[in-house]
């Protein structure tokens, strides 16, 4: 007969001690069945026992977790958390350096337990941390250049403990001091500084703007994109990857007030990331970006792909004011955008209100604004009334007649040549794609956590968003020719041609 369900066989270690096989009734105490271990191996005071499970997590095994456990595992004895806990304690805070070095090497592998996690975190350990940062770190320099290498580690171990009692979220990040703040901003700002040390600074920095407003005004006075520029342009993709996640960070937890900047006026070099989130659509940062992590010889990652979308993802966010503002008909220098595209198209300037009769003139515009393709031919301004894409729209179709004017001015003719059931409408079709591609690019959507989906293209272009649209209007137009396709197909033809081109915008760098 097979066993109970809530019985499961397991070995037991204990250091210089053969493994004990016994069997675990998952309905009894856990403090019953370590007392019962600790009786087999003649261990007093069993309540300073634990069992973790014998692997590289080494997890406690706890009344919660216990289910975990199957057949065949292989437990250890342990001292309990709190007592290994308190272990560590006094151990970090020895004067010998070598015995402050193994534990403090202990505490970051002991630390990614939740269950020791707390009981180190309610022995104060984690302003013991802190403080350990804020006063050494001149001591640890000292020490690093007169004696042995091996130095170098206890701030990188410290930094590893840290990071990773305050992954488990028990304490709030809004505790910090200023003075920790720049502690850890200056192992980002310095020069050459030990690469764990700057990895798990930038983690500290991105957990910390991430986690809190307050810090996030805090860490971007003390970081600015031309100290963290140097990151981007060595050869370490997971530094590379901690830098745009700190910008990221900041990018994302800035006020919107703070994401728009004359790029004229600042000096990119020496920004406060407070007054330069808009910055990151900048030509300098995207070139960094191209030419040091996207054409690189190494592969990039997943994590670094994912912090690569999240920054694109961000850019276009900066869109969504405009795909979510509807035309006024009665603004004048709106109104004006669309009589430029009707300028550019037809080659005609705007006739003087004493040119002609008025019914002529309208007879004329509203001629011209069937040719380009609008759905409202007297009054093409309510067309953008629709939101989203809203004024968006619009502005691609202006990008698109002054940076593209040849195909710009191809399209609109062939399309007002042709049999009207067989027009293309221009007008129609840039709203309807803007809208299609504010959905696929996710404009005004917080990113997704499981994302990789970037595009190179984003990184080489200024207006890269507009460029996309200049890409797929025209095969849009290509394809709706050699279809030849009628206003039924509409729909059709733009869906089937903006997801063709979604390979295009993806692969083209």
């Amino acid at each position: 007969m097979p066993p109970p369900a809530d019985i499961v066989k397991v070995a037991i270690e204990w250091p210089g001690a053969f493994p004990k096989l016994m069997e675990i009734d998952q309905k009894k105490p856990l403090s019953a069945i370590i007392k019962e271990v600790c009786e087999g191996w003649s261990l007093g005071s069993h309540e300073t026992y634990a069992l973790q499970i014998a692997d590289a997590t080494n997890f406690y095994i706890t009344e919660k977790n216990r289910n975990d456990i199957k057949n065949g595992s292989i437990l250890r004895l342990t001292t309990s958390p709190y007592q290994t806990a308190l272990q560590l304690h006094e151990r970090i805070q020895s004067s010998s350096m070598d015995a402050k070095l193994e534990s403090l090497k202990d505490l970051a592998n002991a630390s990614r337990d939740i269950t020791f996690a707390q009981e180190f975190i309610n022995l104060d350990g984690i302003s013991l941390l802190t403080q350990m940062v804020e006063s050494g770190t001149e001591r640890y320099q000292k020490l690093q250049k007169i004696m042995k290498p091996c130095f170098g580690d206890l701030l990188s171990f410290t930094l590893t403990a840290f990071v990773e009692l305050m992954d488990h979220g028990i304490v709030s990040w809004d505790t910090f001091s200023v003075a920790f703040i720049k502690k850890i901003a200056s192992f980002v700002n310095k020069t050459a500084m030990d690469t764990a040390v700057l990895q798990r600074s930038l983690a500290i920095l991105e957990s910390m703007v991430l986690n809190s407003q307050d810090l996030y005004h805090k860490v971007a006075q003390e970081i600015t994109i031309g100290q963290l520029i140097p990151h981007l342009q060595g050869t370490d993709q997971d530094i590379q990857t901690y830098t745009i996640a700190v910008i990221n960070a900041l990018f994302l937890k800035a006020p919107e007030e703070k994401r728009q900047f004359d790029e004229n006026i600042v000096d990119i070099l020496n920004c406060p990331l407070t007054e330069m989130a808009h910055i990151l659509a900048q030509k300098q940062l995207r070139s960094i970006i191209l030419t040091n992590v996207i054409r690189s010889p190494t592969p990039i990652n997943d994590e670094m792909a994912h912090q690569l979308y999240v920054l694109q993802v961000l850019n276009f966010n900066l869109l969504e004011d405009r795909m979510m503002t509807k035309m006024d008909p009665q603004d004048q220098a709106q109104r004006d955008i669309i009589f430029e595209l009707r300028r550019i198209a037809f080659d005609v300037e705007c006739e003087p209100n004493n040119g002609g009769s008025i019914e002529k003139r309208k007879s004329m515009y509203t001629r011209d604004y069937k040719k380009l393709g609008f759905i409202n031919h007297v009054n093409p301004a309510v067309d953008f009334t629709q939101i989203p894409p809203g004024m968006l729209a619009l502005d691609n179709m202006l990008y698109f007649a002054k940076h593209h004017q040849d195909a710009y001015i191809r399209i609109v003719l062939e399309n007002s040549s042709r049999e009207d059931k067989h027009e293309c409408p221009f007008g129609r079709s840039s709203i309807e794609l803007t809208k299609m591609l504010c959905e696929i690019l996710k404009v005004g959507e917080l990113p997704s956590e499981n994302c990789h989906d970037f595009h190179p293209m984003f990184f080489t272009h200024d207006r890269s968003f507009e460029e996309f649209f200049c890409i797929c209007i025209q095969l849009l137009n290509k394809t709706w020719k050699e279809m030849r396709a009628t206003s039924e197909d509409f729909n059709k033809v733009g869906r089937e041609r903006v997801g063709s081109s979604k390979f295009v915008l993806t692969t083209r760098s």
